[in-house]
């Protein structure tokens, strides 16, 4: 029922905002077509403005290159020295959404065939079971429904470490694998039990050792450092992290100040803080190196392992893969219809210009205190972040291009950006492939997780980056 008030209340709110736009904006004449059959990218509309009041570094960018671009607005100086501006919309109508729903989907498929087949070899094999023994003593206690050993436990272990290294596409098929395991023992199978709602808010947290992608992005954008970032990204992912498991056991009534349980996160902290070390030492491209060697290098392990295993238990290899590949095709076309529903209501927000609505509030609210509100830009990849990975990351590279990779507004974002994971997608992708309609306070523990992330950003950006230029 949450995740039904919700999607309603993105609906009604997007049509609402929508509606006071068209009627009271000079622009919004045609929202309606841009909600619908909008396609990011598309110029929404065209205003000649007086030179006089463009900003001195927006001025100078034109004087040199006879265009500008600003987040969502492109300044073009003409023959005849007139300037001009073109808004361009920044997401999907809901039809295009809707195809890409679908392709997401789609291209899901190949990769959850590739690692559901090797997972059935392990499963077969013994080795999700013996991972399980591994990691028992201390998932344990943080999922005490769950039997002892049980195979959920080692799926949930090769999920968390694929999110660890940054290898989105093996997380997701590992992390399903872990829902339907816990499935398995869910007594009511339409309702979220603890040990899934604990589970799917650590996943949604994102803890990522490297943001190889982000790193990536402020090179490419000419950041003189592009690698000053990675500590309070890393910082504030962990944080958020720490803060989802400790929700959650509040709600489940968990004892979390367990010697066990601190003696793990403890140990991990401390391999976290090492690594931490090690790769802050490294240039740009001895960290984009050893994170492709790590993290790829391990997929390549496991899968060596897994061969090996299933060749010293004298199982059939390649038809346990084949059978586990079935699984991988069903499950991917099966999230389609959550899919679909969930990102058409996303676009309808994003579109329906209630981001700007919010952002331009939380300015005049700072402001009026006397607060600093440099903060503020980063605020759309905030507010995005949680409801699409593709469009934050679209928002944190619009800040960057407009205020520069080495403002205080970019690298904000950036930190914003890898302080957690994709909250709706995530509900939309697990809870789907496991057919779950009462998602219980699982959405609420993940937004308020992620609250907790963006606060630790915003405050790690003004520790790190405060003297930053605006």
């Amino acid at each position: 029922m949450a995740l039904s008030r919700i999607w309603s209340a993105f609906i009604i709110i997007a049509i609402i905002a929508a509606s006071f736009t068209c009627l009271f904006s000079g622009n919004g004449n045609d929202i309606y077509s841009r909600m619908v059959v909008g396609k990011a990218g598309d110029t929404t509309h065209t205003k000649q403005v007086d030179s006089v009041t463009l900003s001195s570094k927006i001025a100078a960018a034109l004087i040199t290159s006879k265009e500008y671009k600003d987040g969502d607005i492109e300044y073009v100086k003409t023959a005849d020295n007139k300037i001009l501006t073109f808004r361009v919309q920044s997401a999907d109508g809901v039809l295009s959404t809707c195809k890409n729903a679908v392709d997401i989907c789609i291209g899901l498929i190949g990769v959850m065939a590739l690692f559901m087949g090797f997972m059935a070899i392990a499963d077969k094999a013994g080795g999700i079971r013996f991972l399980s023994r591994i990691i028992g003593p201390f998932f344990s206690k943080l999922f005490p429904d769950v039997p002892k050993d049980h195979p959920a436990f080692g799926h949930m272990m090769l999920n968390f470490s694929a999110n660890l290294l940054g290898l989105d596409n093996a997380a997701t098929p590992f992390g399903i694998k872990a829902m339907e395991s816990l499935q398995e023992i869910n007594p009511d199978k339409e309702t979220a039990s603890n040990a899934q709602i604990m589970f799917l808010c650590l996943h949604a947290s994102g803890l990522t050792l490297i943001p190889v992608s982000i790193i990536a992005a402020r090179a490419k954008l000419g950041a003189a450092n592009p690698t000053d970032i990675f500590i309070p990204c890393m910082i504030a992912t962990f944080v958020a992290t720490i803060a989802a498991m400790l929700i959650v056991s509040y709600k489940q009534k968990i004892k979390v100040f367990q010697p066990l349980i601190l003696g793990w996160v403890l140990g991990l902290s401390s391999l976290i803080a090492l690594l931490v070390i090690y790769v802050n030492r490294l240039s740009h491209d001895s960290m984009d190196s050893f994170s492709g060697m790590l993290s790829n290098g391990i997929i390549l392990l496991i899968f060596l392992l897994i061969i090996l295993g299933g060749l010293y238990k004298k199982i059939d290899i390649f038809d346990s893969f084949v059978e586990g590949a079935k699984g991988g095709f069903e499950t991917a076309v099966k999230i389609i219809p959550y899919l679909v529903g969930m990102l058409v209501a996303i676009s309808m927000l994003r579109t329906s210009g209630i981001f700007d609505i919010i952002i331009n509030g939380v300015t005049h609210l700072f402001a009026a205190i006397g607060f600093d509100t440099r903060f503020v830009q980063g605020i759309p990849t905030a507010l995005i972040k949680p409801l699409s990975g593709s469009g934050a990351r679209g928002m944190m590279i619009d800040t960057m291009k407009a205020s520069g990779p080495d403002s205080f507004a970019g690298r904000l974002s950036c930190i914003l950006q890898g302080s957690s994971d994709t909250t709706f997608y995530v509900v939309a992708v697990y809870f789907g492939a496991v057919s779950i309609k009462n998602t219980r306070y699982s959405i609420g523990a993940m937004l308020l997780a992620d609250f907790v992330g963006i606060v630790t950003a915003i405050g790690l950006a003004y520790l790190f980056f405060g003297s930053a230029a605006y």
